[in-house]
């Protein structure tokens, strides 16, 4: 076994994250012990809240240049023009011609087609030699839905594409890997007990029942922020009930936690019409926010938030 194949196999907890034992994450895993050494770019792709910047920061920990800089750009925040400057920023004549380190570019998928040809000049072409600092550098992409689609219908270059897409993991949702929930749960709670002087709520076989039969809409993030939430409240019964507010998670759920006040259930009702729509917004743009955005009449700022408030993240 290799060492980083047996870190990953004997150690179940990294700073930041914790690993599934599902056959899905431990295959996972092993292909990430595989590729982490090497220099081949990565393209992560996975729903909100899998963990892909995790992961890419866990690639980059197990790789041969741990030491140097790991430095993340948002590609959705960014014009052409500001992408130029900030890829200009991390790839200039003032970074050190000594410098490696890791690319990592979080949410690929949002750039247009101008920000894409940005882009593209500034990343490595096997085929022609090395003429700048940058082609130093592990590259490491994430997405939120395959990329195929958008090539084959013209809205992402077929050469960017290629040059991303070294080796591509894909991330489960927690809907699939619900045998994680249980460990994952237990994980966030001791995390965020740490330093805070609260113990750590015990749950009972029928909690977790409860959360088992949850969807997970905003997969391990929801998960942690209900641990959150667990740890704030003091009260396991106060936080599911917040849940099922933002929530309708389902007959199974609703019948474990009890019947919401009216006002409870009005509220949640409110907030499952705007989520629908804004799911259905995401699934006919192949979640690229920003045409979501336009879609729904709305400012992309006002959009990032209301994915924050329905539960579903906007990163990572």
């Amino acid at each position: 076994m290799k060492p980083a194949e047996r870190s990953l196999a004997q150690t179940p907890v990294i700073p930041g994250f914790i690993y599934g034992y599902g056959s899905a994450m431990r295959n996972l895993n092993a292909m990430v012990a595989e590729i982490a050494p090497t220099t081949i770019p990565v393209l992560i792709m996975g729903e909100c809240g899998t963990g892909k910047d995790a992961y890419a920061r866990l690639i980059h920990r197990l790789s041969q240049k741990t030491e140097a800089a790991f430095q993340k750009i948002n590609c959705a925040a960014f014009e052409p023009a500001d992408l130029f400057n900030q890829l200009n920023d991390q790839t200039g004549e003032r970074q050190s011609k000594d410098t490696w380190g890791t690319l990592y570019l979080d949410s690929v998928q949002d750039l247009d087609l101008q920000c894409q040809r940005a882009l593209l000049s500034y990343l490595p072409d096997d085929a022609g030699p090395v003429r700048s600092l940058n082609l130093r550098r592990r590259v490491i992409s994430s997405t939120t839905a395959s990329l195929e689609p958008e090539v084959e219908a013209g809205r992402f270059r077929r050469e960017l594409y290629y040059r991303i897409n070294g080796a591509c993991l894909r991330l489960p949702p927690l809907r699939e890997r619900k045998e994680d929930i249980p460990v994952l749960l237990a994980y966030f709670l001791s995390k965020h007990a740490d330093g805070s002087n609260k113990t750590v709520p015990s749950l009972e076989g029928s909690t977790l029942d409860m959360l088992t039969a949850y969807s997970w809409p905003g997969n391990i993030r929801e998960l942690e922020n209900l641990a959150l939430n667990m740890m704030a409240f003091g009260d396991v019964r106060v936080a599911l009930d917040e849940l099922q507010s933002r929530h309708s998670v389902g007959q199974k759920f609703q019948q474990n936690v009890g019947v919401p006040s009216l006002k409870v259930a009005a509220r949640a009702a409110s907030k499952q019409a705007e989520r629908e729509l804004i799911m259905q917004a995401l699934e006919r743009t192949r979640w690229n926010r920003k045409r979501a955005a336009q879609e729904l009449q709305i400012s992309y700022k006002s959009f990032l938030y209301k994915l924050k408030s329905i539960g579903v993240p906007h990163g990572g």
